[in-house]
Parts: C-alpha cells; structure tokens; sequence
C-alpha cells in the first residue's frame, strides 16, 4: 500500500545569531523558567513569558520581532490545544458527574489485579492513543486515572505513567499521527508498512516505558489523586443512577472512531470529492469529533444518568475555571517554543549533527532529539530531520525507508520539558512540580525515545 500524500518539506529558520550565542540563549531562557518557577514561586504562564523574552534577546533578535514570535505560538496553540482542552474538561466533566466514570473504573478495577492495573491502563491509554492527538487523550483519560488510582490505593504516578506512555508512543511511531504520517510523505516510505513497523517498535516501548518504569517512578514520587473529577454528590443525588457501561464506553470510543474513520477514509480512498471522504474529513477532525462528542455525551451522559438540562448546563459550565489555568500555560509554552524555533537554534543543531559520519538510523534519531531538545515540539523534530537526511535514504528498500522514518519518530519524543507545551499540562494536570515532572514525564518519555530507537535498530537486522 502506496501513499498518495506528500507533505510539503518546513522552511528551515536561519539561526539569528553565532552557535555559541543560540546556545547560551537556549540555556539562559531554560534557566530564567526553572528559577522563577521553583525558587521564586512565579506562576508558570509568566514564568514562561518572562524565558521567552530572555531566549529572544540574548539571541540578538529585537524586541518586537520577540513579541511576536512569542504572540504567534501563543495564538497557534490556544487555537490548536486550547478549544481541545476546553471541550475535553466538558466531556470529562459529563463522565464523572453522570457517574460514567465510575462505572468504567468500577469495571477495570473489578477485572483486573492490582498488579494488573498499570498493564491495563497502558492497554487504555495505545487504544485511545491510536488516532487521537496526545493532548486529547490526556484530558479524556484524567478521570479515569484519577479514580483507578484512588479505587486501587495506588500512586497517582504508578497508574497514570502507563497511560500516557500508550498515548506518546502512538502519538510518535504509529500514523495517523501528524508526525509519522508527514515523514512518511517526505522520505517516500510505504505507508502500511511503516503502520505495521509502528506497532512492533510501540508494543514494546510501552511496556518497558509504562508499566515497568510505572512502578519506579510512582517509589520516586508519591502524590495523591487531586479531587478534580470526584463526581459530584448533589448532582449524584439528585439523578441517583449511572449510565450503563456500554453507553458510558461508546461515548467515550465515540471520538476516536471518528478521527479513526478520518485517518482510514483518507488512506484508502485517494478521491477528495468523493462525498464519503468528505463527510469523514469534516467530522473526524479533532475539533468537531470532539464537539459532537460533548453533544452526543449530554444526551447519553447526562439525561442518561437521569440529570435533567439544569444540571447538565451546571456540569459543563462547572467544568472550565479548572483548566483555565491550564490553557494559560499550555498556550504560553507554545509561545516560548516558538521563540525557540524563530531564533533558528534547531537549524543550527540540525547542520551540525549532519557532519557526523554515523548510521542513517542513529543520524535520523540524533538529528531528531536535538531539534525536539531545542524547540519543544515533536512534530517539528520530526518534520524537520525527516528533511534533512532526503539526500541519505536514496536507493533504500521500503522496510529501510520505514525504519528511518520511525528513528526519526523515537527522536522525537526525547526528553520534554520546559519548553514542550505538553510538560505543563502534565505538571498541571498531574499536580507536580517541575522537579517531579521532570523525574516521571521527561524521564518517560526518554525511555521511550531510547527503548524505540533500540527496537529500530534490532528490527534492522531481520528488515
């Protein structure tokens, strides 16, 4: 199965100034963060704001040019993350209230072992995590890792580590990810053997990321599950029932059927008037299968638990002022990432790690890690090695070609932190601090990227 895509290669950033003068910017703006965050107690949306500024300057850019940078990543990602965020808590807000979640904790919690649990939710988290965006996921599964955590008396880290190790690691080797599906086009790989490819490097990923590492990192740090999506009594009161397991799951599969559907149509029917894609195009987009979800989720939700229109207007109106502040540092995180990447320090690390004379697989995953290390985001890692190495992979076979392009995937989830918008919504989601976020999330996500460049490298031997 051929692709009928390509994806237009990024334009690379000119660095603004000398290799010595990015890097000191890049370090400068990290440090001005961590400081202000953990010493000085500033909040992080200013704290994030303040590092940009920092980046920006002592890369030599003008103010104004820094400003805007930091506006435009600002404004891309609360338009991007943020409306999903929004209509994430509202969904997850109508499964707790309705008891829904309970009813699927309830059901996980009585099937399976306590030492089955973090096997579970890693299982969970892939399922979920194989057409959604990684940020969707995350807010739909909170609730669920919250009470699985609580009903089991176990670390919130221990429970909700193999979740989102599911979730990254479909988000960085398995198409339709924007990430794997865009490298794919670039590099000319066969599409279905990169998607079977993907799923043997994730497997193992997940486990040794998830679950294994799941286990330490809840010893490391222990935090209880916040009582953010506890259902609410008055309204459990007042509606006195839950809705049945299969319509709590169908709602919640709901969503991913739909982006799921979208990614299927749009692989193997090549027409873009056909009116079936184009249906497909329209309601699997994140935003309006989420958007119907929300719709879908009141009627099979709320009035299915018995709780009548005031309540649900209660419930969803309810389910906002707790993320506001999570939507504030996501979006500046994506402003402090694009200051990163308008001073050009990516493109800078990118030329240099190609003057290294080693494997085409380990250059992919190097050149990957450094620009994910330098810019934030996995997508762009991922877009832009997977441009610079076009001249390296001429004459490769189609299982050569995938594997490259998975390298290029597990670069791209290494070691997040301050200046990826999804650290914070971890740390805020999770209640950490950076220390702690660091410790569990950045460190999980480099086993990931670690572990999935290992399995690369073995299935090299036999592809």
């Amino acid at each position: 199965m051929g692709t009928s895509f390509l994806a237009d290669a990024p334009k690379l950033v000119e660095p603004v100034g000398s290799a010595t003068q990015l890097i000191l910017a890049f370090v400068v703006g990290i440090s001005v963060i961590v400081v202000l965050i953990t010493l000085v107690k500033l909040h992080p949306f200013l704290a994030l704001i303040f590092g940009g500024l920092m980046v920006g300057l002592t890369a030599g850019e003008n103010l104004t040019a820094v400003l805007k940078s930091f506006s435009d990543g600002f404004g891309a990602t609360a338009a991007g993350v943020g409306i999903l965020i929004a209509l994430g808590a509202m969904f997850a807000k109508l499964l707790a209230d309705s008891g829904g979640a309970d009813e699927i904790v309830d059901t996980i919690v009585g099937a399976a072992s306590p030492r089955a649990l973090p096997w579970a939710m890693a299982l969970v988290g892939a399922i979920i995590g194989l057409p959604m965006f990684f940020e969707i996921g995350l807010v739909l599964l909170m609730p669920v890792i919250y009470l699985v955590a609580r009903r089991s008396q176990q670390s919130l880290i221990t429970i909700g580590i193999p979740a989102l190790a599911g979730l990254s690691a479909m988000h960085g080797f398995v198409p339709p990810h924007p990430g794997p599906l865009t490298a794919v086009g670039l590099l000319g790989a066969d599409l279905g053997v990169t998607l079977g490819l993907g799923v043997l490097v994730a497997v193992p990923t997940i486990i040794v990321a998830g679950p294994l590492f799941g286990r330490l990192a809840g010893k490391w740090v222990v935090v209880a599950a916040p009582d953010t999506f506890d259902t609410d009594p008055e309204a459990l009161r007042a509606h006195g029932k839950r809705p049945r397991f299969s319509v709590t799951l169908g709602s919640v599969l709901l969503p991913v059927a739909l982006m799921l559907g979208k990614a299927l149509v749009d692989i193997f029917i090549d027409d873009k008037t056909q009116w079936f894609r184009r249906i497909f195009d329209a309601v699997g987009t994140p935003l309006v299968a989420l958007l119907i979800a929300v719709v879908v989720g009141t009627v099979t939700l709320g009035r299915g638990a018995g709780m009548d229109r005031a309540a649900v207007t209660k419930c969803i109106e309810s389910s906002l002022p707790p993320v506001a502040g999570i939507f504030l540092i996501v979006a500046a995180g994506g402003g402090f990432k694009q200051v990163l990447v308008d001073t050009g320090i990516g493109t800078m690390l990118a030329r240099w790690a190609e003057g290294v004379h080693i494997s085409v697989l380990v250059l992919a995953w190097l050149l990957a890690v450094l620009i994910r290390l330098a810019t934030g985001s996995a997508t762009v890692a991922t877009i832009t090695a997977s441009s610079l190495i076009l001249g390296l992979v001429q004459g490769m076979d189609s299982g050569e070609l995938s594997l490259v392009v998975l390298a290029v995937g597990a670069g791209s989830l290494f070691f997040s932190h301050v200046n990826d918008a999804g650290f914070w919504l971890v740390k805020e989601y999770f209640r950490l601090s950076v220390g702690q976020t660091i410790k569990t999330w950045s460190i999980m996500e480099t086993v990931l990227s670690v572990s999935g460049l290992a399995m690369v490298l073995i299935l090299d031997i036999f592809v």
